[in-house]
């Protein structure tokens, strides 16, 4: 607990009891109405404050006006009546904060799951000068530096590692608490714990662009998207509340009105008020104001704990409406590491065609054009290289050592009416020309996924109706990774313009309410992932613009997360009809029974606070998404 809840347990206590020991001192009349007011002080003073700046800004139809007025009505009955039984609204105020403690620690609760991920926050870079390691603030670190991460401290920019070999803990990142090996050479993120070795990381992105800002920012951006469900409750509180205090007020002034204007008896306004103050008790939104809300919270930060990064409460409540699911292939259900496995129908030594191939695709960063560097095994000199012309989709012309190449498909071959030889090998084919004549290709194969298979099974299972691939590869290597993976269709040789129609086409045929989610990762696949009704970016290795773009970042690449995404979101909504459905028929039945008189004041108590507990400790489930 906190300071401010366990300040609040406290109050609980302490007016629970002065309840127990007023019930057993021999006092009355002023004096015993003096001791309940200071109970009554100890427990409700903050909802006092709180209805009266309301009604001082003009804002006076809340749930702290309800209490305030339904405990004050029943303060001066019970002096009307001069019974001295005050318990009552005591009893209102000290349950009603009792629940509000809960929501408190509901809220609190979901919270630290979420602010595990603010944990990653870097608070300082080492630089090293003069032979000496100075912290320095990240925002202060250019592109380019380089930075010393020590064992313990976090990584507090991307970058290259330079020298150094370590074990990181990524388990803030992604929810994986599996450490992962890096070396020289390897890419690394911000926001992990290095654990071993010391590194030194050539940055490669500000502090401001850098994974553990943008990660921070969609996680404190989260809230402010609000979900259908959320709109709804938000604006039938608001005409709610002011509809039932008129109803409340008419159901003190109307019926005595009526027996004493119309039948021969006495007006008893003493109970039609009281039934209007358990009226205005029974009618308080808190169940749905708090637990629908706070449902929602919990799902985005038991999701968050599992590495899955959700935008938005509009997004969970799109996800879970998800039928459709289309995949990216490279990146994505493959692992984007492409090798370099054989070169065929060469007219140049093997090594030349691969020197001209690396040097014309050095300025690339994609996949294929870091195989090619990688194959070449050399460092990459660009001053040898000019005149570079990237055609999408087809490939890339150059100048090197001022001879024309083209390295690409056999679009790109057509293209330039270079005739070429087909190759009967699956994986991805580079046709190399050099000066205008063909000189061979290069056979280029990725690996599968782990888990790929077993993600296009769980989203099955999980009621996706169809599952779709769409890839810039060839016809026979998509083929084959979409067989062996189970996916119902496969769209190929696609251009990034392609790959939009072919999601326009299937949203146009899909089910009114199904909803459509697209899976990628790369640059090219942002304008997808922003079509699409809802897109998913893997955030480990992905692009900047394809986690910018999508609604959902899966931070450990693992596409078995996309079902469990759906999953969580599917438990989430559950929760939040379940509340809302609950809330509304206790409160409209208990309305019914407090107006003729059968529900009273400790009843009233228990259709508000009693909903209430019921309700946030219901939606405190949606944190329980780890064996989903």
């Amino acid at each position: 607990m906190n300071r401010k809840q366990k300040k609040m347990l406290t109050r609980i206590l302490i007016t629970a009891a002065m309840l127990l020991a007023l019930h057993f001192i021999p006092v009355t009349g002023l004096p015993q109405l003096a001791l309940y007011l200071a109970a009554y002080l100890v427990i409700g003073y903050d909802i006092l404050r709180k209805a009266g700046k309301g009604i001082l800004n003009h804002q006076v139809f809340d749930e702290n006006f309800l209490m305030t007025v339904a405990t004050i009505g029943a303060f001066a009955l019970a002096i009307y009546e001069r019974n001295g039984d005050y318990n009552e609204a005591i009893a209102v105020m000290l349950f009603y904060q009792v629940g509000e403690l809960f929501q408190s620690y509901a809220v609190g609760k979901s919270r630290r799951n979420i602010s595990a991920l603010m944990d990653i926050r870097p608070d300082y870079a080492n630089m090293e000068r003069n032979g000496k390691l100075e912290r320095v603030d990240p925002d202060e670190v250019k592109i380019g530096s380089i930075i010393v991460v020590q064992p313990g401290e976090k990584v507090p920019l991307d970058g290259i590692v330079v020298d150094g070999h370590s074990s990181l803990n990524t388990s803030a990142l992604t929810g994986e608490s599996v450490p992962r090996d890096v070396r020289e050479g390897g890419e690394i993120i911000s926001g992990c714990v290095n654990l071993s070795g010391v590194l030194k990381i050539r940055t490669t992105k500000e502090f401001g662009e850098s994974t553990v800002s943008k990660i921070l920012d969609l996680v404190e951006n989260a809230s402010s998207r609000k979900s259908r469900s959320e709109n709804f409750i938000s604006k039938f509180a608001r005409v709610y509340t002011p509809a039932v205090c008129f109803a409340a007020l008419a159901v003190a002034i109307f019926p005595p009105l009526v027996r004493m204007l119309f039948m021969d008896t006495g007006a008893e306004w003493d109970v039609w008020i009281y039934r209007a103050l358990t009226f205005l008790v029974i009618s308080c939104p808190c169940a749905l104001v708090i637990s629908i809300p706070l449902s929602f919270f919990a799902g985005i930060g038991g999701a968050s704990k599992e590495g899955i990064l959700i935008k938005g409460s509009n997004y969970l409540e799109t996800l879970s409406q998800t039928k459709y699911v289309v995949f990216d292939k490279t990146g994505t259900l493959t692992q984007g590491v492409f090798e370099v496995n054989a070169v065929h129908h060469n007219s140049l030594d093997e090594a030349k065609i691969l020197e001209y191939a690396a040097l014309a695709e050095s300025a690339s960063s994609h996949p294929i054009s870091k195989s090619l560097q990688k194959a070449y095994g050399k460092p990459i000199d660009r001053s040898r290289v000019s005149d570079i012309q990237e055609i999408s989709g087809h490939g890339v012309m150059a100048k090197v050592d001022g001879v024309p190449i083209a390295a690409g498909n056999h679009k790109l071959m057509e293209k330039l009416g270079i005739s070429y030889h087909s190759c009967h090998s699956v994986g991805t084919i580079v046709h190399i020309a050099i000066d205008g004549q063909y000189a061979g290709h290069i056979v280029i194969s990725d690996v599968i996924k782990p888990h790929s298979k077993e993600a296009v099974a769980a989203l099955k299972h999980a009621g996706v109706e169809k599952t779709v691939m769409l890839t810039g590869d060839v016809k026979k290597v998509a083929d084959r990774v979409a067989s062996e993976l189970g996916i119902d269709e496969v769209y190929s040789e696609l251009l990034p313009a392609g790959k939009v129609e072919k999601v326009e086409a299937l949203l146009s045929g899909k089910q009114k309410n199904a909803k459509l989610a697209f899976v990628g990762d790369g640059i090219n696949d942002a304008p997808v992932l922003s079509r699409a009704d809802i897109g998913i970016a893997m955030g480990a290795m992905g692009s900047d613009a394809a986690i910018e773009a999508a609604d959902v970042v899966l931070m450990d690449d693992d596409p078995v997360q996309i079902a469990k995404s759906i999953k969580i979101s599917r438990k989430c909504i559950r929760i939040v009809y379940q509340n809302i459905i609950f809330a509304l028929i206790i409160k409209f039945a208990c309305l019914g029974l407090g107006v003729v008189g059968i529900a009273n004041m400790w009843f009233a108590i228990f259709a508000d606070v009693g909903v209430m507990i019921i309700a946030i400790l219901n939606a405190i489930r949606a944190l329980r998404v780890h064996d989903l």
